[in-house]
Formats: structure tokens, C-alpha cells, sequence
């Protein structure tokens, strides 16, 4: 077999067989397919791209490159949530407590932040000696224990998703559908659980920046979990403003703490309570998604998600005073306000530009190899649709150094105060 022909097979609309997948993904983990031909086919499956079939047959492909983890020795079924990144997106530390306080075990294997958008490591490492580099025996046995951990990827896992991953930068096939969807689901299956839930954000601050393009993916990805047998649903949440009221490492911690206290911002209650619901039915926790939503809001109630989150925190070597005291984690040394200019309601707050303010000021990373200040970030006062009056402060900056001019610029290009704002629904779809 040539790459010559698997590459022209594609660009002229072609669908590839598993030997032809089989045999790209082996000369990418073995270097023996230039970059030049990976890079050719890349930009044949954008244009032409792939069918049902095919992705899923890549997927398993790029999954049998790398290690895969055996969950077997954990009982009850496992259930893990994905999200494809947003700006406040805090979601999986509230969710994961919740749901293994219903006794569903999460082995939740998830990654860190680049660009505007946060990662789950660099928020729970803001809180001091959190370990996210737990070995494969230690992660099985705190999740069979505990059930619940939150680690980096072990392994070598899907290693050639690394490789076509670096290509697709460069090669400006990022947003390749097909090949989007392959790298998430690649890496899901590979982490050993049984069951996910997709939380596919839309809008200015996401990925997907269109309803339909988002709609696409979810599409892809349940397809491609339904097709090797994985349990899977996504659901289309909104990324046009930031969720929640914080960003930033240490403060969404805090506002993680302030939900599974009873005391959470609603947009972030929502969406854990929508995913956590389907997670729940999938756990065979709840006999449908209204069950599985009352039984979320009893483990906030009752104190279970709290307790499970601090032991979370204590099984990973983490500092647990910090659920009664945030001043364990790094500190902001300046308090800046953001004051409305004018009256009127909050008409615009891009999540990008949120998402890229709070970057610049040292919450986020613009390489992989930046390093973070923990404490740095943006609180929200006000949200879309929201009234203001001149001179009210819209949000707090939170800065170690007192000059922000490059965060002020991004701010000032990301809020609009009108006479009105039609705002947006936080839920759009769920694709089952």
C-alpha cells in the first residue's frame, strides 16, 4: 500500500477502509509517512470529509496506537464528562462531586488549559500540593475507594493524535470536524470508562462558533461512541458570555466551593444539573434525567458533594483548609473595578475577549510551555441582560501588577451596555 493512493482515494471523495486508516495511523506512530503526506491527507479529509464509518474506524485506530486503561477492577458502571472548553467553564469539579456522591464512579481523566480557554489541572493545582500526576494503580485505586479522581492522561495515550494534533495547527485543519471529534473520542475510550457525556459549547468564546457547526460535532461524537459501543450523549451549552462569575485559577475553585455549598452563580447550577442528570440515568443512579437532577440538588443539600470534593482534594495531597479558608491559594495583589460608562442593560460580554483579558493578566497560557499565576483573574457583577447604572463596577479585575492595559483594551472590546439584548438560551440541544 502507497500513501500516495490512500491520499488520493480522499481527495477525490473516496471513503478509506479500515486497512487503509490502519495503515496511515501505523506510519504515523512509526514515522515512516512524511509529514508532507500526513499533512496532504489532513487537508483532503478537510474537504471532502469523512463518513460515519470512517471516523469511527480512525478513532479506534488512533486509540490502539497508545495505552489504554482497564477499569474492570472498579465496580458500577463509570461515567465521565468532556467538555470542548469555554471561558468560566468550571463545570467538571462541581459535576464530578455531585455525581459520585450519588455513588457513580468517576475516573476523570482531564487536561490543561490553552489560549483563552481553562483547563481542569490548572484550576485544581491552584490549590496547594494537589497532585494530578497520579500512576495507572493509584488512579484505579482512589476511584474504586473513593469514586472519584481528577488526573493528567497516564501513558502514552493515543500518541498519534499528538502527532496529526501538531500538524492540524499548522496545516490550518484544526477545525476539521472529523478530525476534531477522532482526537476527543480517541482519548475518551481510551481512559476505560463506560459511559459520557459531552458538554459541545457554541458561540464567541468557543470552539464551534455557530449553532450548526457545533451541532455537527455533537453529531460526530455521539455517532462515533454509539459505534464502538461507548454510552454517549452531548449537549449543546451557550459560550457567548463567560459561565459562571469567575475566571481564573484560584477564583474558580472558589466559586467550585461557593456551588457545592448552596451558594453557586444559577447559569453554573443549570448546566452541572443538565449534565449531571443524563450522567445520573446513565449510572443507573436515576430512572430519568428530572430524578437524576432532584438527587444532584439533595447532594448539595445534604453536604455529600462537598465531603466528596474535600476528599477528592485530600486523596491528591491537596490543601483541604481550603474549603473553609481561599486564602490558601495565591492572592491577587490589586483589586481593579471595571466601571460601566454609561446606563443602560449589559449588551455584550465575549466570552473571548473575557476569556483572553483575564489570559494576558497571567491566568492563561499563549504557549504550552507559559507558566500560570494562580491568582489572577476576572469576577463578574453582571451579566447579559443585566441593568447598569454609570460608574458601577461591571466586574473586578483581580492583578499582581498594577498596570493593565492590555486587559483593559481586551475588556473594552468585549462589553457593550445597550437599551436592550435579547440573551441567549443556556441549553440549546442535547443530541442523544
Amino acid at each position: 500500500m502507497r500513501m500516495l493512493d490512500v491520499i488520493d482515494r480522499k481527495r477525490n471523495g473516496h471513503q478509506l477502509c479500515d486497512q487503509e486508516l490502519a495503515f496511515f495511523v501505523q506510519g504515523v506512530v512509526e514515522g515512516t509517512i512524511p509529514d508532507y503526506q500526513i499533512s496532504a491527507l489532513l487537508m483532503a479529509i478537510y474537504f471532502q470529509g469523512m463518513t460515519d464509518e470512517e471516523q469511527a474506524s480512525l478513532t479506534m485506530k488512533m486509540l490502539a496506537s497508545g495505552d489504554q486503561l482497564d477499569l474492570s477492577a472498579i465496580s458500577g458502571v463509570k461515567v465521565d464528562k468532556h467538555s470542548t472548553g469555554g471561558v468560566g467553564d468550571k463545570t467538571s469539579l462541581p459535576l464530578a462531586a455531585m455525581v459520585a456522591a450519588l455513588g457513580i464512579p468517576v475516573p476523570m481523566i482531564s487536561g490543561r488549559g490553552l489560549g483563552h480557554t481553562g483547563g481542569t489541572l490548572d484550576k485544581l493545582e491552584a490549590i496547594p500540593g494537589y497532585r494530578i500526576d497520579l500512576s495507572e494503580a493509584e488512579f484505579i485505586d482512589q476511584v474504586a475507594r473513593d469514586g472519584l479522581a481528577i488526573v493528567g492522561a497516564t501513558g502514552e495515550v493515543a500518541p498519534t493524535d499528538k502527532k496529526i494534533y501538531a500538524l492540524r495547527d499548522v496545516t490550518d485543519t484544526v477545525d476539521s470536524i472529523p478530525l476534531i471529534a477522532s482526537s476527543i473520542m480517541s482519548k475518551k475510550i481510551a481512559s476505560g470508562t463506560d459511559a459520557l457525556v459531552i458538554d459541545v459549547k457554541t458561540g464567541a468564546g468557543a470552539f464551534m462558533k455557530t449553532l450548526d457547526d457545533s451541532r455537527a460535532l455533537a453529531k460526530a461524537l455521539v455517532t462515533i461512541g454509539q459505534q464502538v459501543g461507548l454510552d454517549c450523549k452531548a449537549i449543546i451549552s451557550d459560550m457567548n458570555q463567560p459561565l459562571g462569575n469567575k475566571i481564573g485559577n484560584a477564583l474558580e475553585i472558589e466559586e467550585t466551593i461557593d456551588l457545592l455549598k448552596g451558594q453557586g452563580p444559577a447559569d453554573l447550577l443549570e448546566l452541572v444539573l443538565t449534565l449531571g442528570s443524563y450522567m445520573a440515568v446513565m449510572g443507573g443512579k436515576a430512572t430519568d434525567s428530572e430524578q437524576g437532577r432532584a438527587k444532584l440538588l439533595q447532594t448539595i443539600e445534604d453536604g455529600s458533594a462537598l465531603a466528596k470534593f474535600k476528599q477528592l482534594v485530600i486523596d491528591q495531597g491537596g490543601d483541604a483548609r481550603v474549603i473553609e479558608d481561599y486564602t490558601v491559594m495565591p492572592q491577587a495583589k490589586y483589586k481593579i473595578a471595571y466601571q460601566a460608562k454609561r446606563s443602560g442593560v449589559l449588551a455584550k460580554l465575549t466570552a473571548d475577549e473575557i476569556g483572553k483579558a483575564a489570559m494576558v493578566l497571567g491566568g492563561g497560557r499563549q504557549q504550552a510551555e507559559d507558566q500560570l499565576d494562580y491568582a489572577v483573574g476576572i469576577e463578574l457583577h453582571k451579566k447579559l441582560g443585566d441593568p447598569v447604572e454609570t460608574g458601577e463596577p461591571i466586574l473586578t479585575i483581580y492583578s499582581n501588577q498594577p498596570e493593565i492595559q492590555d486587559a483593559l483594551a481586551l475588556l473594552d472590546d468585549g462589553i457593550e451596555i445597550s437599551d436592550q439584548v435579547e440573551v441567549p438560551d443556556l441549553i440549546h440541544e442535547v443530541i442523544e
